[in-house]
């Protein structure tokens, strides 16, 4: 069994973008460290980290003196080469794992995947031709969704068939004749998310379900919690634990699902930080962190502070607690009673 990450520790984190960047912060915050490893030197998340590496995702003498010192390495989008993180987890614990990663950033093995498992997903077909394509077009019916197994994402490299005069041919085209999955349109009411967390013991941490809106492929809005019933809300939760458990899942995992007529149907997963869960960025006591910080981290009303100042002394001010309440005198009993736990 992994030992936690104490504070002090350092984590990697594999892509430098925007996610990064936030995941960093949060760290940060909770007095970890962090390295970056980005193949562009300008990546945002390197401002904020100690340290960020710039090289190839398959520049192996570059990856493993970003793991040299890391106590844990994460991921913070999908489209990382999966061997690159079955050679960082040689030396260093890596979550999500190659596999789950492999998983969820190919379509083809997403949808196997969700099929397999019993998970409620679109119809769906793999074609890896133009004439296959064809053929698959009457068995999943139209409106349909031309999609490539890779590397799509905000709506590129997808076109949507309306009707039974659209040009395969263009469509076929268009994703660049590369493998795909023709998955049938789904007349959706809500697009949600579910943000689910799980350790290597097991542990899971979900949140609610975030509701989506999107202007030209990019999430404009998203709503949390989301306007469905409770009970909606409630197989949410379930389908993205059942998901995380399946998938053999230790680290971050987004859901994305359709709400059709009170039906959940899964569209994707992300195995990384998600930007429909920005309002978790204050919510870090559901972490699961060491035994003596839980303590204050389980406590919903807490927020701890470590000001990464080295080696602890007698009287030397290494950090703070924050409780809010909705009275001072609530805040006062519980900021006591921690005080009085981390003492023990």
């Amino acid at each position: 069994m992994e030992r936690p990450l104490m504070p002090g520790g350092t984590i990697g984190i594999l892509g430098g973008g925007q996610l990064g960047r936030m995941s960093a912060l949060a760290a940060r915050r909770l007095g970890y460290k962090v390295r970056t490893f980005d193949p562009s030197a300008g990546a945002c998340a390197a401002a904020i980290a100690d340290e960020h590496v710039t090289a190839e995702w398959s520049d192996t003498a570059a990856l493993t003196r970003f793991a040299q010192g890391c106590g844990r390495i994460t991921l913070e989008f999908e489209n990382i080469p999966p061997a690159t993180v079955e050679f960082v987890a040689q030396s260093v614990p890596s979550h999500p794992s190659a596999q789950v990663l492999a998983t969820c950033q190919n379509r083809r093995r997403e949808k196997e995947f969700l099929r397999a498992a019993g998970i409620p997903c679109a119809r769906f077909a793999v074609v890896a031709s133009l004439a296959e394509l064809q053929a698959a077009v009457p068995t999943i019916g139209f409106p349909c969704v031309l999609k490539t197994a890779d590397f799509g994402y905000d709506g590129k490299g997808q076109v949507k068939l309306p009707t039974a005069e659209a040009d395969l041919a263009e469509a076929w085209a268009k994703i660049g004749g590369a493998l795909g999955v023709l998955e049938a349109w789904v007349p959706y009411q809500l697009e949600i998310s579910v943000l689910v967390a799980r350790t290597v013991d097991g542990r899971t941490a979900v949140y609610e379900a975030a509701e989506n809106s999107h202007r030209n492929h990019i999430l404009h809005l998203s709503i949390s919690p989301a306007r469905i019933t409770a009970a909606t809300a409630a197989e949410a939760r379930a389908v993205a634990l059942g998901i995380a458990e399946k998938i053999g899942l230790v680290g971050l995992l987004a859901v994305e699902m359709f709400v059709q007529d009170g039906r959940i149907i899964v569209n994707e997963l992300a195995p990384r930080p998600h930007n429909s869960g920005h309002q978790t960025f204050d919510d870090l006591w559901k972490n699961g962190l060491e035994p003596d910080w839980t303590k204050v981290l389980t406590d919903p009303s807490a927020k701890l502070h470590l000001y990464d100042k080295g080696k602890a002394a007698p009287g030397r001010k290494m950090g703070h607690v924050t409780v809010t309440a909705p009275t001072r005198e609530e805040a006062l009993h519980r900021a006591e009673g921690l005080f009085a736990a981390l003492s023990a």
